[in-house]
């Protein structure tokens, strides 16, 4: 197996699942909030929460893309993967900062 595969199959992100559900269903519980003509505020304030804990695991995903993907192209000898993978999160930053 190569390094590169040994290195995919070790970075998952299924803990993140348990977090996904649970914005589903705060996602769900907006939808039915505004079918039931729930008070803006309280809509908004739920919202913001959902965004949050996307926000969190956006970050929990990207540090372990870092601390894994990253990291180990970085360390390796191909000049070529490593400036590929630099290009790979300057654009993500870039996307990032086109969002927030």
């Amino acid at each position: 197996m190569k390094k590169t595969d040994m290195v995919k199959q070790l970075i998952t992100h299924e803990e993140q699942l348990v977090f996904l559900k649970r914005i589903e269903g705060q996602i769900r519980g907006v939808r039915k909030m505004i079918e039931e003509k729930r008070y803006c505020v309280d809509i908004l304030t739920q919202l913001h929460s959902i965004i949050g804990a996307v926000s969190r695991v956006e970050g929990k995903i990207l540090r372990r893309h870092l601390e894994g993907c990253v990291t180990h192209t970085l360390k390796g000898k191909s000049a070529v993967e490593k400036q590929k993978k630099i290009e790979e999160i300057m654009d993500l930053i870039t996307r990032f900062r086109k969002t927030g």
